[in-house]
């Protein structure tokens, strides 16, 4: 079956149950992978570093996800046929990235081949295929082993989250002007929700089309500029349009002295870093990158799901919807 099957609306392999170790529940992700995968009639059972504050319709493990015995002992006691990793650093910072998005993975990877588990399924992220930061090198590093060992594997690559670009809604609420780099244009990207990733996680987990596969996938196009972005954010909140437009070369000036001072301080160091992850944000486009052609291709992204980034910016506007950018806030 084609591959592009999975991208088809209302599309299900089957309806077989399946039994699903989910890594990364506690966050946005993770939650709403949960919540599909409940209501697509499977099996969950979320391994949590703590007990939820609030109920869960799905089962919770509670232990240390550096302990692989622990893990095999959850995957062999519930029967998992599955794991689904959304498991992801918070800050991005070299050692995080390599203690989480490498080496825990590696310990789920592990302890489901001990357990027998014929399936993994990983969220990435599609800024792997351009890889010049630590955390992007720690993500591609363990998508090669789970392409080696042996299981039937997805890899899904989404694009930008709702959450990472709507940090700038209280700034344009004090009449501040929406900050964009260059004229705004430099970048797009293909924004899905996190319910539609939920969706197509959720198909991934199911198999078919998606085995053995890295699959990109954007939300509904067509593929946003800054630019167009900070104009459905005003739309949004009633607001009128004002921009500033921010140099690149400012972030690489900000890298190079904190980089300097990162020679004598930790501190320095760990900021360097997340500046650095700005520029490239700043910079890189989250679409499929056309090796051919040199250049990222809106067109060759896929797109999945039904909400826009607009629909999220007026439930986001109206207070129906919060975000928790978390660490890797920039604005």
């Amino acid at each position: 079956m084609s591959v592009e099957a999975i991208y088809a609306p209302g599309w299900r392999s089957d309806t077989a149950r399946r039994r699903v170790m989910l890594l990364g529940g506690s966050g946005t992700i993770g939650q709403a992978a949960a919540t599909a995968l409940h209501e697509a009639g499977h099996s969950v059972v979320a391994v949590l570093r703590s007990k939820p504050t609030t109920p869960c319709p799905f089962k919770v493990e509670i232990g240390r996800l550096e302990d692989e015995s622990f893990l095999t002992g959850v995957l062999k006691a519930n029967t998992c046929d599955v794991v689904l990793s959304c498991l992801a650093s918070r800050s991005g910072a070299p050692a995080d990235a390599w203690a989480v998005d490498h080496g825990l993975n590696c310990n789920a990877l592990r302890a489901a081949k001990t357990a027998g588990v014929p399936r993994f399924v990983l969220l990435s992220a599609i800024c792997v295929q351009r890889p010049k930061l630590e955390f992007q090198r720690a993500k591609l590093a363990f998508e090669g082993e789970l392409a080696a060992s042996g299981l039937t594997y997805s890899i899904v690559r989404p694009t930008a989250f709702f959450k990472s670009l709507s940090g700038q809604l209280d700034r344009i609420r004090r009449d501040k002007p929406f900050l964009v780099f260059g004229d705004g244009r430099l970048t797009a990207c293909k924004p899905i929700s996190d319910s539609d990733l939920a969706r197509f996680l959720t198909r991934c987990v199911e198999g078919g089309p998606s085995d053995n596969r890295i699959l990109p996938v954007g939300g509904p196009g067509p593929a946003l500029t800054p630019l167009e972005q900070g104009e459905a954010l005003f739309a949004a909140a009633g607001l009128a349009p004002k921009f500033r437009h921010v140099p690149p070369g400012l972030l690489r000036g900000i890298v190079g002295g904190l980089t300097t001072l990162g020679m004598v301080s930790a501190k320095a160091r760990a900021k360097a870093e997340l500046a650095k992850i700005g520029i490239y944000y700043a910079t890189e486009s989250m679409l499929v990158w056309n090796e051919k052609a040199g250049g990222y291709d809106a067109d060759a992204t896929p797109e999945f799901g039904d909400e826009t980034l607009s629909d999220f910016y007026r439930r986001l506007a109206s207070g129906e919807a919060k975000v928790d950018r978390g660490d890797h806030a920039v604005f």
